[in-house]
């Protein structure tokens, strides 16, 4: 298999999706529904202002989100893709807990996205799976780890513009 992502084109999409302002706008619309106008601040009453305006303007320039209007700020075809991506993340995570038993859910899908950004610049589909023991917790958690690992890929090929570059050369 040749190279998915060179190792600067992961870290630019992790750092993206990572970001815990972009993860708290995208599931909660995912959760709740469009957010009317003017009521972001008390959707998402943990994040300063300018948090906000960041996150939104980054969903809006990468098309995740858009603003309907009647309804509000709702997501994409592309956004809703990236909140299943992040609920495979949690799940995985909360499952190994993995970074904590006990930790937010934003710092979980981050510890995961990390975990995974190593992979996506490798030469082969298993590396993962030889990767060290001490980050992951074992063999079943490394199975269990494709999902969300075959997400991020698919989502990233998708949406090529989150890496900085054109989309990866098709597997040989």
């Amino acid at each position: 298999m040749t190279t998915l992502f060179t190792p600067a084109e992961a870290r630019n999409a992790v750092e993206l999706l990572a970001s815990r302002p972009l993860i708290r706008l995208v599931t909660e619309i995912d959760d709740n529904g469009a957010i009317p106008p003017r009521r972001l601040a008390d959707t998402l009453p943990d994040l300063a202002t300018h948090q906000l305006r960041r996150a939104t303007e980054t969903a809006c320039t990468h098309g995740l989100v858009r603003l309907a209007p009647g309804t509000g700020l709702e997501l994409t075809e592309q956004g809703s893709q990236l909140a299943d991506l992040y609920d495979a993340a949690a799940r995985w995570a909360r499952r190994h807990a993995f970074p904590e038993p006990v930790c937010e859910f934003s710092t979980r899908i981050r510890h995961v996205l990390d975990l995974l950004a190593p992979s996506l610049a490798t030469q082969r589909t298993d590396s993962l799976a030889r990767r060290s023991a001490a980050r992951l917790p074992g063999d079943e958690a490394d199975a269990d780890l494709a999902r969300p690992r075959a997400l991020l890929i698919q989502w990233l090929a998708g949406n090529p513009q989150v890496t900085g570059v054109s989309a990866p050369e098709p597997a040989a």
